[in-house]
């Protein structure tokens, strides 16, 4: 492990004695270039120099035993070879988690649709208060967002909603939501006192650039009709709802949520196009990882990934085992524990796909 460490800190200072090169010194590009590099192996590197401190001190302690007849001093030292063995081991596992590739996408801003699921109203409750809890995060975080488009249910849930979400590292730490998300509650609907079941679906998409997903004009169907629902008088006396139908792959997205025909046809562009880039990379890792599946990351939004049960206070993602007996935290927007655990596991089964050792 050791040669292959060393290989990243020679790489490092190769390009660090490059940047003070007087060629490279005096253009702002290649300084750029250089820099960037620099950036991306500085913590790695860091690591690797303090793996090399310890593994140092341990085989001096090691020198030094073997010349020590004083019973105090051998243990002082083999507790010394103990500590700096447990930081070696402590170096290591860092180091493996900055071994593995960083997801392309995990720098990016997100779509984000909820939908409800089986249990009628009850289900677009469930999914507006997945809203809620998702706002609230994004809140915390210090991101932004905004509605892309919303159908609302008669109670005051949703049918559907689809949001935007600005932020740096937006995906990294909200794309472990994808999947079916499940309450277990009394709806108000219910006058008996049971407890239903109900769930809703959740899809976090990264937002891509035109240039990531070229749209042919040729494979795509624009129909325009008049908007419904709430919006304003001129929502429902104008025809500015946009229906954008994909004609190879048979997506369709709707807009109408804005006045203005443009600002919909936008809207439905973007989201399409995240749709497409989901679907495009979701077909390359089937091809590259056939039948196989991580404990996490799999994307199969037809499983059941999280549990809300209201009469329990209890809130379990199934992925990790994970389970926290505080419900109104969660829906406020604590989520940090799951997108941590998440995250972990994650890594760790890369680690084991990868083979680093």
């Amino acid at each position: 492990m050791l040669e292959k460490l060393e290989s990243y800190e020679d790489k490092y200072n190769e390009i660090a004695e490059r940047l003070s090169d007087r060629e490279v010194a005096t253009n702002p590009e290649k300084v750029r270039e250089y820099g960037k590099l620099l950036a991306e192996l500085e913590d790695i590197v860091a690591l690797v120099r303090e793996y090399k401190e310890a593994r140092k001190n341990l085989r001096d302690a090691e020198d030094l035993l073997k010349g020590e007849t004083d019973e105090e001093m051998q243990e002082f030292l083999r507790e010394e070879m103990a500590r700096w063995r447990r930081e070696m081991a402590a170096l290591e596992d860092k180091i493996k988690y900055l071994l593995v590739p960083g997801d392309p996408n995990d720098r990016k801003d997100i779509i984000v649709e909820i939908r409800a699921g089986a249990g009628g109203e009850e289900a677009s409750l469930f999914a507006a208060d997945l809203f809620r809890m998702y706002t609230k995060y994004v809140e915390r975080q210090g991101w932004k967002f905004a509605v892309l488009s919303v159908s609302s249910s008669e109670r005051g849930g949703f049918k559907e909603i689809i949001f935007e979400v600005k932020g740096r590292g937006a995906f990294s730490k909200l794309k472990y939501e994808s999947g079916v998300h499940r309450v277990q509650r009394i709806p108000i609907t219910e006058s008996g006192g049971r407890i239903h079941t109900s769930t809703a679906t959740v899809v976090v998409l990264p937002v891509v650039e035109e240039v990531e997903v070229k749209l042919d004009p040729n494979d795509l169907r624009m129909d325009i009709f008049r908007s419904s629902g709430p919006g304003g008088q001129s929502v429902n006396t104008t025809d500015s709802a946009v229906r954008v139908t994909h004609l190879p792959t048979g997506i369709v997205v709707s807009c109408q949520d804005e006045r203005s025909q443009l600002q919909n046809k936008d809207r439905a562009l973007r989201i399409l196009r995240a749709r497409l880039y989901d679907l495009y990379q979701r077909q390359q890792q089937e091809e590259i990882t056939s039948a196989r599946r991580s404990q996490v990351g799999t994307g199969d939004r037809s499983e059941k990934i999280r549990t809300y049960n209201f009469p329990q206070d209890r809130v379990t993602d199934h992925r990790v085992g994970l389970t926290l007996h505080k419900l109104d935290s969660v829906l406020e927007g604590e989520i940090d524990e799951f997108v941590t655990n998440l995250a972990a596991a994650e890594q760790t089964e890369k680690i084991k796909q990868l083979g680093i050792r």
